[in-house]
């Protein structure tokens, strides 16, 4: 059985536009299996889109069990995003916090 999400993670970022599939394939590599290797991520969702002046807006939402299991994802600063040494190649913008939402209601 899979565990309810009862937290919502949100980050934004920007690459340019022409970076999009390399941007996913670092993804991939990188933030994804570190979500997917965390007890307590019940799943996680990359968005992406073309602001139309060669930037692409990158936003990740990840779904959790709780702000614990976020936390051993995070760090002790849940607050703050989590980055990897590559990503200094892709972003050119990037916010340096997350946002969290508690779920109150899905629809599946």
């Amino acid at each position: 059985m899979i565990a309810a999400a009862s937290v919502l993670r949100s980050w934004t970022g920007w690459i340019r536009t022409a970076d999009r599939t390399a941007y996913t394939a670092h993804l991939e590599r990188t933030g994804l299996p570190g979500y997917r290797g965390t007890e307590g991520n019940v799943g996680a969702t990359v968005l992406m889109r073309d602001l139309g002046d060669g930037r692409t807006e990158v936003r990740t939402l990840s779904l959790w069990v709780s702000f614990d299991a976020l936390a051993a994802f995070a760090g002790d600063d849940i607050e703050t995003a989590v980055f990897y040494p590559e990503d200094d190649r892709f972003l050119i913008e990037r916010e340096y916090t997350v946002s969290h939402f508690d779920i109150v209601s899905t629809v599946s």
